[in-house]
């Protein structure tokens, strides 16, 4: 084989080692799993403080603040259940994605129009604002390891194999 494609296929089969890394696999799936479980607890506790911070986003209809705050916590709370624990990890991890895109966009908007938001990401509290900009960087980067979950096939260390 020629040198080139010698090291070509190092190359693939390097960057498949590391997609396919068990123990990679299994710490991404706890950080994203555990940033989701922890970010829904506050929410489901506090729903109507919950609610306040989804109405002040502008950006979900009047009329379904409230249905929004009781659902979205426990989506969260489900799918990063399902995420750590290997039971529908790829739905898990695509809702948790999709999730973080909504954010990522919701952030983007209000940014624009110059409003300070709290996150309510974590904490329902007043006090819990942050800095647009660093947000979407904190973002962006749990869309990229959610994206890594999903390409990861590994199945150790599940609780539930499929």
């Amino acid at each position: 084989m020629p040198a080139y494609r010698r090291n070509r296929a190092s190359k693939v089969s390097g960057m498949n080692r590391f997609m396919q890394n068990d123990y990679l696999s299994l710490l991404t799936r706890l950080v994203v799993g555990g940033i989701f479980i922890y970010a829904s607890l506050d929410k489901i506790s506090q729903p109507s403080e919950f609610a306040r911070i989804v109405y002040n986003y502008h950006l979900v209809p009047g009329n379904l603040v409230n249905l929004v705050a009781i659902i979205l916590p426990w989506v969260e709370l489900i799918c990063g259940l399902s995420v750590i624990s290997g039971f529908y990890r790829e739905g898990g991890i695509l809702i948790i994605g999709f999730l973080t895109i909504v954010f990522i966009t919701a952030v983007g908007i209000n940014a624009i129009r110059g409003v300070d938001l709290e996150c309510g990401c974590f904490t329902v509290s007043s006090r819990a604002r942050g800095n647009a900009l660093s947000l979407l960087y904190r973002d962006l980067l749990l869309l990229a390891v959610c994206i890594y979950v999903w390409l990861n096939r590994s199945q150790r260390f599940y609780l539930f194999r499929q």
